[in-house]
């Protein structure tokens, strides 16, 4: 069913209803790594649905390298054309990462571990370590997402900040609620009590009081 996936599923595609969808769509022909993408073996993420998509149709989408226009392509596709793929863990994308990134990535490792966390890469990391294409270059941030069972310990918040100050990139990401929703550790890290934050979801955005994500994570 198409409501059963979250925002940064990755999802693998039916070759043919792959072909089929991108037939309807002018506006990619010739536009680069498209028509192959499934192909040869990529998959699309889950994104948000935009008003008055329907329901029933799975969001899906896929950005282009910069060299290619950094395009991000949405397209919709039916629950039948998808399955879902495992998610790919931060410790998997180390290959692909710069060198200089070596010593932020040992002690994001170290925070991880302290918490019982695996973090995962998003935006051009992910993307990178997927295709082989060239999507990260050196004013690339390192985006990553911290999935939660429960309330957000804020020393994972306070570990995270004090690795950004001392990192030469700049460390973004989410942290993954229960409820599948997403709310940006920046965000929440600078929160004061009372204040509210922005959750999203794939069909919806939420704000939420801070403290409550802190205490008693998704409701």
């Amino acid at each position: 069913m198409a409501e059963a996936y979250r925002r940064h599923d990755l999802l693998d595609v039916e070759p043919g209803a792959w072909a089929a969808v991108i037939a309807e769509r002018a506006d990619l022909a010739g536009v680069p790594h498209v028509s192959v993408w499934v192909e040869n073996g990529r998959p699309v993420i889950l994104r948000r649905s935009h008003p008055g998509e329907d329901g029933g149709l799975v969001p899906v989408g896929l950005p282009l390298p910069p060299r290619d226009g950094k395009r991000r392509i949405g397209l919709a596709l039916s629950p039948e054309a998808v399955r879902p793929r495992p998610p790919v863990l931060l410790v998997e994308a180390l290959a692909v990462c710069p060198p200089a990134w070596a010593a932020t990535l040992e002690a994001l490792a170290i925070l991880a571990r302290r918490h019982g966390l695996a973090p995962r890469p998003f935006g051009s990391l992910l993307w990178q370590s997927l295709t082989g294409l060239p999507y990260l270059s050196e004013g690339s941030d390192l985006d990553l997402l911290w999935p939660i069972d429960g309330p957000v310990p804020p020393a994972l918040l306070d570990g995270l900040a004090e690795i950004d100050a001392q990192a030469p990139i700049h460390l973004d990401g989410e942290i993954l609620l229960p409820d599948g929703g997403g709310v940006n550790w920046r965000e929440l890290y600078a929160a004061a009590p009372g204040d509210t934050v922005l959750v999203k979801h794939r069909d919806r955005l939420a704000l939420r009081k801070a403290t409550d994500i802190l205490t008693s994570g998704a409701a």
